[in-house]
């Protein structure tokens, strides 16, 4: 499989958060089931004290403060100073919730303080993911609890799978280590379930989520793929696989890769596969 790894997590505070967002309506709606899938494992109940970790412009940090309610609080962390205050903008009055721009793995975080760590997609970027789970496992309550989603293999997802498959025969980009900090560091289950125990987690459950997510978006199929092109170029391995490629190659690439997603069904979105996993533990 071709590179498939991210930009460096410092990045998220330069040309990584800038993509991610222009693209916030695009991404927020391919992640719509995810997000859904993952909250609902987290059973979060009234009251309860959250901390969401990678919580980009607050998607997830605002539905969790919807189930906690007046008596809960949600606090989200995110690397990137750009989302973190794209989140504290959209916050509607009197939310219970607040933003930090901060790298959880490592910053000081309230000791024994909350009742759920919870992640959509922000915990595989950690340089040291055991070091980062048991620095934040600290945050628990005796008995709290964590639950995330991430992806599994590159190869079970689509939005990466088929793209560069499309340009494999026009740019090959270097081969990538699959358990280096990025979207697919997880993607194997027995290496997520080991890091998890060795960081003190108990009780650890992961169940695999699949789903058709949406790709894009347009008002005819046409514009939803014209959409979804537009989106692989911008954000994902395509755009890094591209950079430093001539006018030429990048337009072998877009035809190939328009071609790869016209074979996929939808009318307003290309529908395409998604794969990822439920992770559900105790401190």
């Amino acid at each position: 499989m071709p590179d498939v790894q991210p930009a460096p997590t410092h990045d998220w505070n330069g040309d990584s958060g800038a993509r991610w967002a222009a693209n916030l309506a695009r991404l927020d709606l391919m992640l719509e089931d995810f997000g859904s899938a993952a909250i609902a494992a987290a059973k979060a109940q009234p009251g309860e004290q959250i901390l969401d970790i990678g919580c980009g412009s607050g998607t997830s940090t605002f539905a969790l403060a919807q189930r906690v309610g007046p008596t809960g609080h949600v606090l989200g962390v995110d690397i990137s100073e750009q989302l973190v205050e794209m989140a504290r903008a959209a916050t509607p009055d009197g939310a219970s919730v607040a933003f930090r721009c901060a790298d959880a793995a490592t910053a000081a975080l309230p000791q024994g303080q909350f009742d759920l760590l919870f992640s959509r997609f922000g915990v595989m970027f950690f340089d040291d993911p055991v070091a980062a789970f048991a620095h934040m496992r600290c945050a628990l309550k005796p008995g709290g609890r964590v639950a995330f989603i991430c992806w599994r293999g590159a190869q079970e997802n689509d939005w990466v799978r088929l793209p560069m498959a499309a340009i494999r025969d026009i740019v090959q980009p270097a081969p990538a280590d699959p358990n280096a900090p990025g979207p697919f560091a997880f993607g194997d289950r027995q290496r997520l379930a080991d890091i998890v125990a060795a960081a003190g987690f108990t009780a650890i459950d992961i169940k695999p989520f699949d789903t058709t997510l949406s790709y894009g978006r347009g008002a005819s199929r046409e514009a939803a793929i014209d959409d979804a092109l537009d989106m692989a170029f911008q954000v994902g391995p395509l755009s890094r696989a591209l950079a430093d490629q001539s006018d030429d190659v990048h337009g072998r690439a877009a035809d190939a890769v328009r071609a790869a997603f016209t074979g996929r069904p939808g009318e307003t979105s290309v529908l395409i596969d998604g794969a990822a996993w439920v992770v559900t533990a105790q401190n």
